[in-house]
């Protein structure tokens, strides 16, 4: 398994080898793990899911606040072929139409979400009408209150588990002391999650 993820790092992101703990966190998310992934800025975070988005079926949700991190994000992934989306408040209700039934369709990959979404019934019923093989939740110190960065939409991000049971989660930031190291388990309701801090 891990020399075909070797072997797409190469071929679609055009690194060499993995950095750090990169491997080992693909390995536990695509073998249907939950993890918790504490990762400098810069460190690679994104290939943890972006990664394991390729080998499954369905489609990624990846829940991010940061508007230009996500622009960023998908257009490097369609530059290296890889179907991406993203659905936030720049979008137009038009676009956001036509992301959506491209995600339906199983055009799209990896769809990146704000969380804000996730408070809208429509959107609820939106995602209910996808496959999705794996969520990925970025700046996941957002959810605990004793961050210093909390974001109350965040506290619906527990829904997706109860949405999606059985579907992979791996949470990401590049900072989070003990105790919300702890929240985000609690919070996410991950299931005997993999820690990973580098």
């Amino acid at each position: 398994m891990r020399e075909q993820a070797l072997q797409q790092l190469r071929d679609v992101f055009g690194y060499g080898e993995f950095r750090g703990q990169q491997a080992d966190i693909i390995d536990q998310v695509a073998c249907g793990g939950d993890a918790l992934v504490l990762m400098p800025t810069g460190g690679g975070k994104s290939l943890c899911y972006q990664l394991p988005a390729l080998r499954f079926k369905g489609l990624t949700l990846v829940v991010s606040p940061l508007i230009a991190l996500m622009k960023d994000q998908v257009d490097g992934l369609l530059a290296n072929g890889v179907p991406a989306g993203l659905l936030n408040s720049t979008l137009t209700a038009q676009e956001a139409n036509q992301v959506q039934d491209q995600a339906r369709q199983g055009k799209i990959k990896i769809l990146y979400v704000a969380p804000e979404r996730l408070a809208l019934s429509g959107f609820q019923r939106f995602l209910q009408s996808l496959d999705v093989s794996l969520i990925a939740i970025d700046e996941a110190h957002c959810i605990s209150e004793w961050g210093h960065d909390f974001r109350p939409d965040y506290r619906n991000l527990k829904s997706l588990r109860k949405d999606f049971p059985g579907v992979p989660v791996i949470a990401l930031t590049a900072t989070a002391t003990e105790p919300v190291r702890e929240d985000i388990v609690n919070q996410l309701a991950l299931d005997k999650p993999e820690i990973f801090i580098s």
